[in-house]
């Protein structure tokens, strides 16, 4: 063979080469992790993650705030996570503090984590509403291992029906709390915990009486009882919405009229129960007010040192009385209509810009399972997100039973009463929700001290709080 030819031969031979690796490039390219160039629907449920090439590495950030327990949970979940898809990193970002302030910096500089806890009152609806988060009904309504049934109520937070935003992965509702050594040495009966046996509002207050007790050991119930001065009180209850709220969707109440168009604390659904709640403090002394509550301790210690004899709080409130080793249970919340409890759960939402989005959702999925966070959901702080674990009774009690945080009431005050008698957070529903509560909240704040009635209060708050309704999320329109 001539130098000429062979030359041409070589030539060929390398153009031949380069076209091929070319080619491979190319395929590469356009399937690398699941990119943005295929919509979720194809990305989600499919058998494995990782991008098409397999141990390619892919790394996924992740944004949360949380006590360090939670934190933990969050590590064991991504844990989990990576020994299952070992060429995925996910980089756990903890914000402890100023979350909103700093995800928002960190969005407005083309930042954006790949997944992100978010908290509904605040900027999740926002970014929502400029498109920054992805339609989860996407990813569950073609993903194998999960459906939106699997999981309990009131954890899917929705921009519209139709397009989900966020999941949680820990729901929270409120329960009765009390000190068992108080209502035994009053000779009294506890409080219920089905939902079929719950004590009326009247009962509930007449239970209070008899507990609170001034120096010189007369009850609320007795003559010359001290109001000024006194030593344990019946209950204690907070006086912000999420505690409220319950006592509103009891009476058939709610924050905007069910077409979303009028502003209804005002109405008298609302109105009634507000007052009630502000009886307790200003008409019954059973309860503490928002100054004198500054001299409680938190839940606990209140119960443990016979501060209260009955709590209103969340069920979180479980992991601190479970270390106080105080003699407590739980009932469920008095009625004044109809049984109710609030779910809060912080909840999880994927950006948009994420290259990985079938991954993002692989690690959503993984952040929902119980397993990964049964520490902190035996310890009391969480409760699990699939209904399974409410359900089953094997699964039930890996998290209910011969645990310290979760007394013999639990099941039926608590559990129960989430699966059947529970409503969304109006932070999930409301649109504009933190607008309207920043009139209202300081118009509550004369209600709470006895310087207004409910009623009085938010008539003079109407007008401007009807200026910022803007809808309902749960209704179409």
């Amino acid at each position: 063979m001539s130098r000429r030819r062979k030359s041409l031969s070589v030539l060929l031979a390398l153009v031949m080469m380069l076209a091929a690796v070319l080619s491979a490039c190319t395929k590469s390219d356009s399937g690398q992790g699941g990119g943005n160039s295929a919509s979720p629907a194809d990305s989600a449920g499919s058998e494995s993650a990782g991008g098409d090439k397999p141990g390619e590495p892919i790394t996924l950030r992740m944004t949360v705030w949380g006590a360090p327990e939670e934190v933990a949970a969050y590590k064991t979940a991504i844990a989990k996570f990576e020994n299952k898809y070992p060429n995925i990193k996910v980089n756990l970002q903890h914000i402890p503090t100023d979350y909103d302030t700093k995800l928002t910096t960190m969005v407005a500089g083309n930042d954006e984590p790949d997944v992100a806890q978010m908290e509904s009152a605040s900027i999740a609806y926002p970014l929502a509403e400029q498109g920054k988060f992805y339609n989860l009904q996407d990813f569950l309504s073609s993903d194998p291992e999960i459906k939106q049934d699997d999981l309990v109520p009131n954890i899917t937070y929705w921009l519209e029906p139709g397009n989900i935003i966020g999941l949680g992965p820990g729901p929270e509702t409120f329960v009765l709390y009390y000190n068992e050594d108080i209502f035994k040495d009053a000779g009294l009966t506890p409080p219920p915990a089905k939902a079929s046996e719950a004590w009326t509002w009247d009962q509930f207050v007449e239970v209070a009486k008899k507990l609170t007790i001034d120096s010189k050991g007369r009850s609320a119930a007795d003559p010359g009882f001290d109001p000024k001065n006194i030593k344990q009180y019946g209950v204690s209850i907070g006086t912000w919405w999420g505690n409220y709220s319950n006592f509103i969707y009891s009476n058939g109440g709610d924050f905007v009229s069910a077409d979303g168009k009028k502003f209804a604390l005002n109405e008298p659904a609302a109105v009634e129960a507000l007052q009630k709640m502000a009886d307790l403090i200003n008409v019954h002394h059973v309860a503490p007010s928002p100054v004198q509550a500054k001299n409680i301790p938190a839940t606990n210690i209140a119960l443990q040192t016979k501060k209260v004899a009955m709590a209103i709080d969340g069920q979180w409130a479980t992991a601190g009385l479970a270390q106080s080793k105080v003699h407590f249970n739980v009932g469920v919340l008095p009625v004044i209509k109809e049984p109710t409890t609030t779910v809060v759960s912080g909840m999880f939402s994927i950006f948009k810009s994420t290259k990985h989005p079938k991954e993002a959702w692989e690690l959503m999925k993984a952040l929902l399972d119980p397993d990964a966070a049964i520490d902190l959901i035996t310890a009391g702080t969480w409760m699990p997100a699939y209904r399974s674990w409410y359900t089953d009774p094997d699964l039930l009690a890996k998290w209910t039973e011969n645990l310290d945080s979760r007394p013999s009431n639990y099941k039926d005050a608590v559990v129960d009463v989430l699966l059947n008698h529970s409503r969304q957070t109006p932070t999930g529903y409301v649109k504009n929700f933190n607008k309207i509560m920043d009139i209202v909240n300081p118009a509550l704040d004369k209600v709470w001290l006895g310087q207004q009635t409910a009623q009085e209060a938010l008539d003079s708050v109407a007008a401007k709080a009807q200026a910022q309704v803007q809808g309902r999320r749960d209704v179409e329109g």
